[in-house]
């Protein structure tokens, strides 16, 4: 199963990223879509809870216990199409574009938003997003062109490391984002004591919130996800072993009726997100 899995060497990944820089020219011409307005993957499902209902979005959550060969679980999972989806800039085009709380109203202009509108209100969710103090026992970076996010890679897993990147990947085109999936064979474990995270954030160009905990242990798991319609998804999944610093009003403690510190809590990562990891020695 691991071949058919989004995973390639370092020169590979790089060829990857490189086709989406290479469509991210006329970057004014890009908009944020209005359903990415104030969210990244994550911190929307963290932000999902209304009351007692859970929005469908937030369901990608589940236990250690469930990453099991026959166990069905509800998850949302968007197929976003890379023609019409925000794309990576070289550092040199980034470098010239402003990105700063103190230059909002400028970037704004500059992409010829009004200042009222729902793209203006995700430029500067985002940009808040990005100068956000680091949680406890985290490292972070938000990542605004393709040699930054490479750089970072490396400078947290190690320069000379051999880095290999994962994704989820949908088999086919499924056009619903949320229903039941079942895993099809034996999650297969990433091996590797580091790993970077990379979660996309809602901005004209692709801006990417890199960030890693070392001092907390996170198991990462390659799974393959069948529908009962034939639709399959090599998903990438992580299980975070230690939770008792999170927040204990926490989506996943509510959706899976656990406590901190009780219980390892596992996601999905939507197919737009990018987990750097060094190989082991």
């Amino acid at each position: 199963m691991g071949s058919g899995f989004a995973s390639c060497c370092i020169f590979l990944s790089v060829l990857l990223l490189a086709f989406m820089l290479g469509q991210g020219r006329n970057v004014r011409r890009h908009h944020v879509e209005e359903g990415s307005i104030g969210l990244n993957y994550l911190r929307q499902a963290a932000s999902s809870i209304d009351g007692d209902r859970i929005d469908p979005s937030g369901k990608i959550f589940f236990k250690m216990e469930d990453l099991k060969v026959g166990k069905t679980m509800a998850i949302y999972l968007t197929n976003k199409d890379p023609s019409t989806s925000p794309h990576l800039l070289s550092r040199e085009e980034a470098n010239s574009i402003p990105f700063s709380s103190a230059k909002i109203a400028q970037i704004i202009d500059f992409f010829r938003f009004s200042k009222d509108s729902d793209q203006a209100k995700a430029i500067e969710y985002t940009i808040k997003q990005c100068e956000l103090e680091p949680l406890e026992d985290e490292l972070r970076f938000c990542a605004t062109s393709l040699e930054s996010m490479l750089d970072y890679a490396s400078s947290l897993l190690g320069k000379k490391a051999q880095l290999q990147v994962f994704t989820t990947t949908f088999v086919g085109n499924p056009t619903v984002p949320f229903r039941n999936y079942t895993i099809l064979a034996v999650p297969e474990r990433i091996w590797s004591t580091k790993m970077v995270a990379c979660h996309t954030l809602p901005y004209p160009y692709a801006v990417f919130y890199c960030h890693n905990t070392p001092k907390s242990e996170t198991r990462l798991f390659k799974v393959l996800l069948g529908a009962e319609n034939g639709d399959r998804v090599r998903a990438l999944a992580a299980c975070h072993m230690d939770t008792s610093r999170w927040d204990v009003d926490h989506v996943s403690f509510q959706l899976l009726k656990i406590k901190p510190g009780s219980s390892p809590v596992c996601h999905v990562f939507p197919p737009d997100n990018l987990v750097w990891v060094a190989l082991p020695a």
